[in-house]
């Protein structure tokens, strides 16, 4: 992970917060693995306070589970907020494209067609950078939310898909072949630009259900970063790890 910019406009906390969140969800940290809060502020350079902060917000959002007296862990990824996640976010964003469809400006549209470019640059690369596609791939969503005027949709989404974030950057090695994605973005932004909310909406329903089939390939692949109840878990970990994400201090979504 990289030190944090004291000199930032940004909170340090909030600047904590994004990059441990950003560590979670790239599997630089994999679930069942205990985090200190000293060792954490070392690697930032900041001190225990904002990174103690830091794992109450990440508990509350459902990746820490802090266990007095013992230490706090990632928790595992449940499925069940997986699931819920994705149906929130499918809900939301339906709506979202459908209202984009009549209030995204032309500006807007050619940010997505620059935007989709790069994802298709990615895809033609021999070892394609799932960090990169990842962050494009956000890029791509929080623009129709932005080109919809639904800001605040927008935050809802990122508020609830913790989980469902770190099943997507599981299955880009595995379960979810790039240029199929890119298809897919492909489709809505078409829809977008021809006006059509009803084939936007089609098209945006398909993208956000591609989970439901590369999750059980990865429960499979997985079964040790997995559980099936509500509220996650934590502990030690064992059997077969994750593979590490690349770039943990790099923000994906």
């Amino acid at each position: 992970m990289s030190r944090i910019d004291v000199d930032s406009a940004e909170p340090i906390t909030r600047s904590v917060f994004r990059t441990l969140r950003t560590a979670i969800v790239s599997m630089h940290f994999q679930p069942g693995q205990a985090l200190s809060e000293q060792e954490i502020a070392d690697q930032l350079g900041v001190s225990r306070q904002p990174v103690r902060e830091a794992f109450i917000k990440l508990s509350e959002a459902g990746l820490l589970i802090i266990r007095p007296q013992r230490g706090t862990f990632v928790v595992k990824i449940s499925v069940k907020q997986v699931l819920d996640a994705r149906f929130v976010r499918e809900a939301v964003e339906v709506a979202v494209v459908r209202q984009a469809c009549d209030r995204i400006t032309p500006a807007g549209i050619m940010d997505l067609r620059a935007n989709l470019k790069a994802q298709w640059a990615i895809a033609s690369d021999s070892d394609p950078s799932s960090d990169r596609f990842l962050e494009l791939d956000e890029a791509f969503h929080r623009t129709i939310a932005l080109g919809a005027d639904c800001e605040y949709a927008w935050r809802i989404v990122e508020e609830t898909k913790a989980q469902m974030d770190r099943v997507r950057y599981l299955s880009m090695p595995y379960a979810t072949p790039v240029k199929r994605l890119i298809a897919q973005h492909e489709a809505v932004l078409e829809a977008i630009a021809a006006r059509d909310p009803a084939k936007a909406e089609a098209a945006m329903s398909l993208h956000l259900r591609e989970i439901l089939t590369s999750l059980p390939e990865l429960e499979g692949k997985f079964p040790d970063l997995f559980n099936h109840d509500v509220a996650g878990g934590g502990g030690p970990k064992t059997g077969k790890p994750a593979p590490r994400g690349r770039s943990a201090g790099r923000r994906t979504g």
